[in-house]
């Protein structure tokens, strides 16, 4: 299967594409400039493997949480392509994509996921490595102080940007549940086209009108005036 990815979510910026199994990554950190950055990323990967657009079998985008003009940029660009070449779509989150990048590089099986959501708030989500390799959510994603988070009696690893602000609040509640943390996990495509693909064999695609953002927080698009009311 070949199929293209893009995530733009976070500071992060990157798109992959996956083909017979490999996987190539155009990957950057920036505050900003990720519309700018990410097609030609695109165009780099496809030339790179001498593919043109019409060659892909599907997408896959991070679809959220994470910033809301991020999350805007990757759903546009999918949609785009998804249109102009009619194929189908796998939305993966954000969440997934983080837990799922450190699964395939570390032996540990969970991961507390925590992506600072602004606000005091954290996206938060636990992860778990299924019997193929892939992250699996256990419960809900949420997004929520990091002091009202809910967990259940597991042990695992902290990852993701939350751990770096909301540590000691995290690990008070956590206890003895947090084996360590890493703070610099980022969503990246890679992590995107891995669950893309599978997600393509658990019949997960959707058409094109149904590849929709995913922000877990409803006042996301407000004015911050709007948010406090």
């Amino acid at each position: 299967m070949k199929l293209l990815a893009v995530e733009t979510a976070t500071e992060a910026c990157s798109a992959a594409l996956i083909m017979s199994g490999e996987i190539t990554e155009q990957f950057c950190i920036t505050p900003n400039g990720h519309s700018k950055l990410i097609l030609p990323m695109i165009d780099s990967l496809l030339t790179g493997a001498s593919l043109q657009p019409s060659d892909l079998d599907g997408l896959a985008f991070g679809c959220g949480p994470g910033s809301f003009t991020g999350v805007r940029i990757a759903t546009g660009v999918i949609q785009g392509i998804a249109f102009a070449l009619d194929l189908p779509v796998v939305p993966v989150s954000n969440l997934a994509a983080v837990a799922q990048d450190f699964f395939d590089h570390n032996p540990e099986n969970l991961a507390f996921v925590a992506m600072d959501a602004r606000m005091n708030e954290i996206y938060w989500g636990i992860y778990q490595r299924n019997a193929s390799g892939y992250a699996e959510v256990m419960g809900k994603e949420a997004v929520l102080p990091a002091s009202e988070i809910e967990f259940p009696d597991v042990s695992g690893v902290g990852i993701g940007s939350g751990w770096k602000i909301y540590d000691q609040e995290l690990l008070t509640h956590l206890s003895h549940r947090v084996i360590r943390y890493e703070v610099d996990n980022l969503p990246r495509a890679r992590a995107v086209a891995r669950l893309g693909v599978e997600g393509f064999k658990q019949g997960l695609a959707v058409p094109v009108e149904h590849a929709m953002p995913v922000y877990l927080r409803d006042k996301v698009a407000k004015k911050e005036s709007e948010r406090q009311s």
